[in-house]
């Protein structure tokens, strides 16, 4: 058997800059260190986790003496969960990070030429800046480092909230989360307490036992308020009770729903979820705009810098109301409605097909009557017999998932050879390595970073792409 190597540890290394997606850099005997929770100006104690020939990652065990950018982080639940892993540094070096990060991405990725890089758009708010949320029963509560280190034996607990970081069976139970508006916390921490009183078993996601598996908050800039309670099996007479207990503590739920989940997996994509109260899905508005949102629907969960970054689309689309445009990964025609004033035509393709019912209804909704829908894959829809029946695209707006497009996807755009391409991104290096496939043809006018996930590493980008003259 091969003897464990001890891990290596670092003593009082300084933190020099920032990498990308959350990490910071170190230097050590000539190695570049990517750090996970430091920032830089921190000098810090490392453990030293994958080690290769010339760069390693390491994780903090001690800050020893802290960056003067260092603030206080605001969530208890900080340095547990997951998410917000940049409360320790103010919103104004987030930004800054960020905007290097995108500049980065695209100019070395993408190695094409970039006229105009804009300065990053932050948000208003810093907190309380999500409208869907999604948290986990578990019978297994995520024990601390310090509840561990006590030996004391600790008796298996239940929890309910965010799975614990690269812990597949084990929950950290959130009694405060402040990505949403506080409804979050009454919905969550209500529902936790009416199960502990009948006795409602959690999820065991080795053993597929257990009742409760999942919540699912929206809340909408309205005030309306969805929530939906997936559970493992029918319970007629359980569920009555934990729904109606629940309806009667928090008043302010205008669609409550639950979804029998009997898989494995925690999707309900290719499951039916039942309206108990309420129409079954809730109205947003971004601008002029309403947007019905289901309980199935893909809608940017910040409301607010959706409607900053849709400004920018609409700003990039450039349109005189004479053009055709096509909004490819429409999902509920969000994009294509908000820009609608400005085009002749619209047609978005999108491969969920629930998505395509609400982006129907949104646009009835909103009294556009000049936008067609269509389910499927893009690459199998956009066929030369439907430029002929739906002319071809003066503009394409593309807003793919953070893989980027398929390679096909990119082959077809440069086939369909639009004047103008307004590319929306959340994953600046896949949208670098797309825009410089599509360099074959097109080049970059300008490039719009916008931040819509405070304290996280994430980046929403919009790119403005026009036909080569040449071509």
């Amino acid at each position: 058997m091969r003897k464990r190597q001890a891990p290596l540890i670092l003593e009082d290394i300084d933190i020099t800059d920032y990498a990308a997606e959350g990490k910071a850099i170190a230097r050590h005997e000539g190695k570049v260190i990517f750090v996970s929770g430091a920032v830089p100006g921190d000098r810090a104690r490392l453990q030293v986790t994958k080690n290769k020939k010339d760069w390693a990652e390491a994780r903090v065990l001690e800050i020893t003496k802290p960056s003067a950018d260092r603030v206080q982080p605001f969530c208890r639940h900080f340095g547990t969960c997951g998410g917000c892993k940049w409360q320790m540094l103010p919103y104004p070096k987030q930004l800054q990070y960020k905007q290097q990060e995108a500049e980065q991405n695209l100019l070395r990725i993408g190695k094409v030429e970039i006229p105009e890089f804009l300065p990053i758009i932050g948000a208003d708010a810093d907190t309380r800046y999500r409208n869907k949320l999604e948290f986990t029963f578990s019978n297994k509560r995520y024990l601390r480092p310090e509840e561990l280190n006590t030996g004391v034996e600790v008796a298996p607990e239940n929890a309910l909230g965010y799975h614990a970081p690269r812990i597949f069976d084990k929950v950290i139970d959130i009694k405060e989360c402040f990505l949403m508006d506080d409804v979050n916390n009454q919905v969550r921490n209500r529902i936790r307490e009416i199960a502990e009183e009948h006795g409602f078993s959690f999820y065991d996601i080795r053993q597929h036992t257990g009742w409760l598996r999942n919540i699912i908050i929206r809340y909408c800039s309205t005030g309306e308020l969805m929530v939906n309670i997936c559970l493992n099996n029918e319970d007629e007479a359980n569920r009555k009770i934990l729904l109606d207990a629940l309806l009667a503590s928090v008043p302010s739920i205008s669609t409550l729903l639950y979804t029998i989940n009997p898989k494995w997996n925690d999707s309900i994509y290719d499951l039916e979820p039942q309206v108990y109260y309420g129409p079954g899905y809730v109205m947003e508005k971004l601008g002029d705009c309403s947007f019905i949102i289901s309980p199935k629907s893909f809608f940017q969960t910040n409301s607010g810098q959706a409607k900053k970054l849709y400004d920018v689309v609409r700003d990039f689309a450039q349109l005189s109301g004479s053009e055709i445009v096509y909004d490819l990964y429409c999902g509920t025609g969000s994009i294509s409605i908000y820009v609608a004033s400005g085009a002749k035509k619209l047609i978005g393709v999108e491969l969920v097909e629930d998505a395509i019912v609400d982006a129907r209804k949104n646009a009835a909704l909103n009294q556009v009557s000049h936008a067609e829908f269509f389910a499927g894959d893009v690459i199998k829809v956009c066929t030369d017999a439907f430029f002929d029946k739906h002319g071809r695209p003066d503009l394409v707006i593309t807003d793919p998932p953070r893989a980027g497009m398929h390679e096909k996807l990119v082959n077809k755009l440069l086939d369909m050879a639009a004047p103008r391409i307004v590319y929306v991104s959340c994953n600046t290096a896949t949208q670098a390595r797309d825009i410089s496939l599509l360099s074959e043809k097109y080049q970059v006018e300008k490039i719009q970073p916008v931040d819509m996930f405070p304290h996280t590493h994430h980046i929403e980008s919009v790119a403005l792409l026009s036909l080569r003259s040449s071509n």
